[in-house]
């Protein structure tokens, strides 16, 4: 039986041979550390961290690559820049959709004193802009929100919103787990003030490496988490005030960095609208063979159906079929991996009318095929026709 991997919204499978190739060529032939040793492999490697700090903050339309910071992955860096920027007494604003990336965090920093709103998203979980200065306090000082749902795929009006903060003196922080490598982000357009990032999602990389990128601005304002060796000013004890080494302390995950370095030389290669058209076709496909699942009420597809404004994840949830029992068999009996549950979003869930029952998630990548979505498809109707 083929294994057909639709569980991409959690992290990508296949990597691109390169990262791997990359892996493995570190961690055979350089193994070095960054600002540490003073020999020529390690000066190669400190010039191939540079070059990936450059290739994200291109990306990203950052300002200046030394303020890319690495961390292991994108619930760190939210952590990173909530704990290290609010402070008690302060008030954020944040979605109805959010991951608990950013829930937990701010619901920790609740019990310091620290307020939250949601706001509100209708059935298709889309931003409902107009309740956000309804929502204004006078000691709000920031927005923190995702690009795009890893629930229902929803893509948030990042412009729309970086216009009300700005307008309003706010800070906007991005989470673009969901979003980076298939949809162009630009820090400067969208008045992004602090962009959280991970790698193996639609980055393409490993496991265990991420980052968050600052504005110039907002260096100063934030209280590193984290303080230790960086290998710069090792004759004094305090934190460095320039970047990155400000936020990053310890031995940096080299393997992690250089198997980014290599997808995203693989993004801009492919082309980053060629990545997202290919998933949005088989998406679109997928969608259109679900519909008569919907019009007979075997099924609901959470959030919306169209595809403008929408990654490719797609989550339904059967009505007559408990959700971990379809998503069981789809992978026992045909191969298909797929993701079952409240896929750490209760809030979201909430908002689409799918708790606390949850969905089966179908997440698509640039290498599966039509074939793929067709046989998923085919796998749904007999599971439900079983039932």
């Amino acid at each position: 039986m083929k294994s057909i991997y639709l569980d991409n919204g959690a992290t990508t499978f296949p990597k691109p041979k390169e990262v791997s190739d990359a892996v493995y060529e570190y961690m055979t032939s350089i193994g070095a550390n960054v600002n540490r040793g003073t020999y020529s492999s390690a000066f190669s490697l400190e010039g191939l961290v540079y070059d990936t700090r450059q290739m994200l903050a291109d990306m990203f339309g950052a300002e200046n690559c030394k303020n890319v910071v690495f961390t292991k992955n994108i619930t760190e860096s939210l952590n990173f820049v909530l704990k290290g920027y609010l402070k008690p007494g302060d008030h954020v604003l944040t979605s109805s959709m959010e991951h608990n990336a950013v829930m937990r965090p701010l619901v920790q920093l609740e019990k310091q004193g620290i307020e939250f709103d949601r706001i509100p998203c209708n059935r298709k979980g889309e931003l409902e802009l107009d309740k956000m200065e309804g929502l204004l306090k006078s000691n709000t000082k920031a927005v923190v929100m995702l690009h795009a749902s890893n629930l229902c795929g929803t893509v948030m009006p990042f412009k729309e919103v970086g216009e009300f903060c700005k307008a309003h003196g706010l800070k906007f922080f991005a989470d673009v787990a969901q979003t980076a490598g298939v949809m162009p982000i630009d820090m400067n357009e969208m008045n992004i003030d602090a962009l959280c990032f991970t790698g193996h999602k639609s980055l393409l990389g490993p496991q265990g490496i991420g980052g968050f990128i600052l504005k110039e601005d907002m260096i100063s304002e934030i209280e590193p988490l984290i303080s230790g060796g960086t290998g710069s000013l090792s004759n004094s004890e305090e934190i460095p005030d320039f970047m990155p080494d400000r936020f990053e302390s310890g031995t940096m995950n080299l393997p992690g960095i250089v198997g980014l370095h290599a997808a995203l030389e693989w993004i801009n290669k492919t082309g980053i609208d060629n990545i997202r058209d290919h998933e949005l076709k088989l998406t679109g496909r997928f969608i259109d063979g679900l519909m008569p699942m919907v019009e007979s009420g075997d099924i609901i597809i959470a959030g919306k159906t169209e595809l403008e404004g929408r990654t490719g994840v797609v989550s339904i949830q059967p009505q007559n079929a408990d959700p971990a029992a379809i998503a069981f068999a789809l992978d026992s009996e045909y191969g298909i991996m797929t993701r079952v549950g409240l896929h750490c979003t209760p809030a979201a869930h909430k908002s689409l009318g799918t708790y606390p029952t949850g969905t089966i998630r179908f997440s698509f990548g640039y290498w599966n095929t039509e074939e793929e979505v067709d046989i998923a498809l085919d796998a749904i109707r007999t599971l439900l026709d079983e039932e």
